[in-house]
């Protein structure tokens, strides 16, 4: 347990099967005395600004904790904090090379297909590296994909709506300029970002926090996330211009279709089923943005989509998760196990 503190910042053990240059793929430690449950493994790809704990947020509200308490193999791809050294590095590295990478070795080590789960733009590029496999006729080791709280139209993000029209005249050479410049979006700018998206919980916070003082349930809770929001990553360069320009400014995937490297990635292509989960309190990514997938994804044999209460991190990780999106989870992978 953190010194001083409420939450068990403990983080499930675990041995790592491989580092390199695509980041570190983990294998959580079975739990002592839990049997195995058997079944394909479950491979958690965190987005890039959240650090890899955002799984494993704190004792009693880990979703990695619930997964190996029900016998199932876990694994986990780090990217790791990105330095100025990784600005060149674009939304193609990680479907193209680092998801089908975590993908296979998963496969290798405890496979034969893997449960690929992505949070937040996590889950765009497990879909998009899903469907780039089977367009390329070199389909990943995959048996289902969850895709959690990953807004694929971001004309319904309330936040960024009315900023798309200044994009697009701008053109974005203001911004293109300054991230070209410093070769990332820095952590800092991450994790304030995820701030104002919270802005009336911090105000809310202090009598929320007296209020709930005898509640160590929901003290720890806050400590965790504060402990995560501090932990922030930043973006290379060439993969936030990606996202601005591509996604908030024109918005391309809201078609289902996404160029990267000259070639047009479908998410139609998918054809594993799919279990998509959408924050009901989710302001980064709001229920229309993450539920337009669902119409997407027409070469999946099974759609799934279910939502939970809580905002962007509290669909992954918060208290009523437990109860809903790792519910849903449980049941989708059972029924494709």
């Amino acid at each position: 347990m953190a010194c001083g503190g409420v939450a068990d910042l403990r983080r499930m053990p675990r041995e790592l099967v491989d580092d390199g240059p695509r980041g570190a793929l983990y294998r959580y430690l079975p739990v002592p005395g839990v049997a195995p449950a058997g079944g394909e493994p479950v491979l958690l790809v965190p987005p890039l600004g959240a650090p890899d704990f955002a799984y494993d947020l704190r004792r009693g509200c880990s979703l990695v904790e619930h997964l190996l308490a029900a016998g199932r193999p876990v694994y986990l791809v780090d990217h790791g904090p990105k330095s100025f050294a990784d600005r060149g590095l674009g939304m193609e590295h990680w479907v193209d090379h680092v998801v089908p990478w975590a993908a296979r070795l998963t496969a290798e080590d405890a496979g034969p297909d893997v449960h690929l789960v992505g949070w937040s733009i996590g889950g765009i590029f497990t879909g998009l590296a899903v469907a780039a496999g089977v367009q390329a006729g070199n389909p990943l080791p995959v048996r289902t994909l969850t895709m959690i709280g990953s807004p694929v139209d971001v004309s319904a993000v309330p936040f960024v709506a009315p900023l798309r029209p200044l994009a697009m005249v701008a053109g974005g050479r203001g911004l293109s300029a300054v991230y070209r410049a410093i070769g990332s979006f820095p952590a800092p700018l991450v994790s304030a970002a995820f701030h104002l998206t919270a802005v009336d919980k911090l105000v809310t916070k202090p009598l929320t926090v007296l209020s709930r003082l005898d509640d160590r349930d929901v003290l720890a809770q806050i400590e965790a996330v504060d402990h995560l929001m501090s932990s922030m990553h930043g973006y290379p360069g060439r993969l936030f211009g990606q996202i601005y320009h591509l996604m908030l400014r024109r918005n391309d995937l809201a078609d289902g279709e996404l160029s990267l490297s000259g070639r047009a990635i479908r998410l139609a292509a998918v054809d594993v089923p799919v279990l998509v989960v959408a924050g009901r309190n989710d302001v980064i990514a709001p229920l229309p943005a993450v539920q337009k997938v669902v119409g997407l994804l027409t070469g999946a044999p099974e759609v799934r989509f279910s939502t939970a209460p809580g905002g962007h991190l509290g669909v992954l990780t918060g208290r009523d998760a437990r109860t809903t999106t790792w519910s849903a989870l449980d049941a989708f992978l059972t029924d494709h196990g």
